[in-house]
């Protein structure tokens, strides 16, 4: 860095990191910032999202944040709630993970730390909720996804308008209206606009907005992928609420149509989980990080790259054993980390190199993200603080959303909810 960057990297430091951040971790030189961070700085540059990484285990997590460096791009560091029970970085301990990996390798560009996928599938997890998002920022989170998108779109609605009260006003905040299932059950203009509309009238600004725009997670199998046309049109429906997009499932879309996302929609934030998860394995995978699955409909280990293959024999076997298949593999990150740990260092340092290359390409060549780094500083240093505030302002009238009057649109909105089937990360 230049001597004008690292004074401007030093008053970041000292103005940008929110106060749980400063308070778990005092004497850090790590830029964990605020998600509202990284959605300007993509914002600001134009075109651009960057990688919203899920680190289901550390060689990715480290792959990441060495690729961030190199780029010099702003990232995010995320983990689902579902994934927190399968893997051994969890959202309670993930802003922990990623400010020691930060400090070790140098790195100075912002990082977000994003609980994903925060999900509310019935009442029943309102009121445990109302307990667990604060934890979770007590634990380092920075931003958060409220998705309440498998209830009814009024339900939907006012879980959100009871809980985002609990996120802090400086943090990263998701909405999420359609669940994540493929092709089945496509978000409309309608649901969306009904979503930010009645949360504009509550008071409560997200930041980003998910769709099911027929991304699907984990292995994408169809080839269909993202459907950019749909999700221009929604980012377009709602243009006066200053939203930006977070594109969920981006693992195994090709290249050309994750830069039309960058290109032609309000995108800032690309959710990538599988394929990460896969590189650093040694899975073969094409291009876009899909899975190449061999003739007997197995993956295919690369010999010489990711984990051992003595190790990968036994994660293989343990996988037969408990009826693990296809996607169903994420579910090796908790018991086999240990064992990707206590490998010779050649061995640990490929797996995360391997993420490195493939995230930095990403960045780079498809995301459009280099050097959003000093963006996300900039913002921090014209706000003078950690807390950028919104982007948007309440124009709707509160008197027309409320509970009572969201269920009366909700009866008119006449739409189901999708196939009842697990659909989670």
């Amino acid at each position: 860095m230049s001597k004008h960057q690292t004074a401007d990297f030093e008053k970041a430091l000292e103005i940008g990191r929110p106060p749980n951040i400063k308070r778990l971790f005092p004497n850090s030189r790590a830029l964990i910032v605020s998600g509202k961070v990284i959605d300007r700085a993509l914002t600001a540059k134009g075109k651009a999202m960057t990688i919203a990484a899920n680190g289901r285990n550390l060689p990715v997590i480290r792959g990441v944040l060495m690729a961030a460096q190199k780029a010099n791009a702003a990232v995010i560091l995320e983990i689902a709630r579902s994934e927190s029970t399968y893997c051994p970085t969890n959202m309670w301990n993930l802003a922990r993970r990623t400010d020691a990996l930060c400090n070790e390798l140098g790195v100075t560009v912002p990082v977000a730390v994003h609980a994903d996928h925060y999900g509310i599938k019935s009442q029943k997890d309102v009121d445990p909720a109302r307990t667990e998002i604060p934890s979770l920022f007590d634990a380092g989170i920075t931003s958060i996804a409220m998705d309440a998108s498998h209830l009814p779109d009024d339900q939907n609605l006012l879980a959100n308008i009871e809980l985002a009260p609990l996120i802090p006003a400086w943090a990263g905040y998701e909405t999420e209206v359609g669940e994540i299932k493929g092709k089945e059950g496509l978000s409309t203009p309608q649901e969306a606009v009904f979503l930010i509309q009645g949360l504009n009238a509550n008071g409560l600004f997200p930041d980003w907005i998910a769709l099911n725009n027929g991304t699907t997670h984990g292995i994408e199998a169809t080839g269909a992928g993202i459907q950019v046309g749909l999700t221009a049109e929604i980012h377009e429906a709602l243009a006066k609420y200053k939203m930006s997009g977070a594109q969920h499932g981006t693992s195994g879309n090709n290249s050309e149509r994750l830069r039309r996302i960058a290109e032609k929609t309000r995108t800032t934030k690309a959710n990538v989980a599988t394929a990460l998860q896969m590189i650093a394995w040694g899975v073969k995978v094409n291009e876009f990080g899909n899975a190449i699955l061999d003739e007997n409909g197995a993956f295919a280990k690369v010999k010489g790259q990711g984990v051992s293959d003595g190790l990968w024999a036994d994660m293989v076997a343990y996988a037969d054993k408990n009826g693990l298949k296809g996607g169903d593999y994420k579910k090796l990150n908790l018991p086999f980390e240990s064992r990707m740990l206590g490998q010779v260092p050649e061995v640990r340092e490929r797996m995360a190199r391997a993420v490195e290359d493939f995230v930095f390409d990403l960045l780079v060549n498809v995301f459009n993200a280099r050097d959003t780094a000093p963006l996300a500083v900039e913002a921090i240093l014209r706000a003078k603080s950690y807390d950028l505030g919104p982007k948007a302002q309440r124009i709707e009238d509160p008197a027309a959303w409320t509970r009572e009057k969201i269920l009366e649109k909700g009866k008119a909105m006449g739409k189901a909810t999708g196939p009842a089937k697990s659909f989670d990360d």
